[in-house]
C-alpha cells in the first residue's frame, strides 16, 4: 500500500521549477526585463485571458446575426437568402468574415498551445510557448482589424504579419538589443 507522498517517495512529478532568486544589481541599475524573467503563473494568467476573448470574439461575430429568415424563393436581390442565425458578416462580407473566423481560431489554438505549455511546465523562455504567445497575442490585432469593414483586406493582413514579426522580435532578443528596437520605432534618441 502507498503512503500519503506517493510511488516515489514523497516527490513530485514533474518537480516543480526551481524558484527565481533575484540577483542583486548594482547600485542605480535596473535588473534586465527580459521574457525568460516572467513567472510562468504569470503567463498562464494571460493565455486565459486571451483565450477567454478569442472564444467571446469567435462567438460574437461583427455585425451581428440575422433575426429573420429570408428563404432562396423570396430574395429580392438587395439580400441574399439567409437563416435566423446566420452571422451577417459572412453573408455581405464573406472574404472578410473567413479571415475573421481563422483569426479567432488561430489565436484561440495559440493561447490553448501556451496553456497547455505552461502547465506541463515547459520553460517560459522555449520556443513553443514564444511562438504561441506571438500568435494569439497577434490574432487579436487582426480579428480588431477584419471587424472594421471600411479598411483593406490585404492592408489587415499586412498589418497582422508585421504585428508577428514584431512581437516575436520583441520576445526573443536579448533585453539591450531590445530596448535599442524600442527606441527606434519610437523614434527616441539616445543620451
Amino acid at each position: 500500500m502507498v503512503g500519503n507522498h506517493g510511488a516515489m517517495g514523497g516527490q513530485v512529478y514533474p518537480p516543480p521549477a526551481p524558484a527565481m532568486v533575484p540577483q542583486p544589481q548594482p547600485h542605480g541599475q535596473v535588473a534586465a526585463n527580459n521574457w525568460v524573467g516572467n513567472d510562468a503563473n504569470t503567463l498562464l494568467v494571460v493565455s486565459t485571458l486571451i483565450t477567454t476573448l478569442t472564444y467571446q470574439l469567435g462567438c460574437s461575430v461583427p455585425g451581428g446575426y440575422w433575426q429573420d429568415t429570408m428563404p432562396l424563393g423570396s430574395a429580392d436581390g438587395k439580400q441574399k437568402p439567409h437563416e435566423a442565425g446566420d452571422p451577417i458578416m459572412r453573408d455581405l462580407h464573406w472574404q472578410r468574415y473567413w479571415v475573421f473566423m481563422a483569426a479567432s481560431w488561430m489565436g484561440f489554438l495559440g493561447s490553448m498551445m501556451m496553456t497547455l505549455s505552461l502547465l506541463v511546465r515547459m520553460p517560459v523562455d522555449s520556443r513553443q510557448v514564444r511562438w504561441s504567445f506571438a500568435v494569439a497575442y497577434s490574432s487579436l490585432v487582426l480579428t480588431f482589424n477584419v471587424s472594421q469593414s471600411k479598411t483593406h483586406l490585404s492592408i489587415d493582413i499586412i498589418i497582422w504579419a508585421v504585428t508577428v514579426v514584431f512581437l516575436w522580435i520583441m520576445i526573443s532578443v536579448r533585453p539591450d538589443h531590445r530596448a535599442r528596437i524600442f527606441r527606434f520605432f519610437c523614434c527616441v534618441r539616445e543620451n
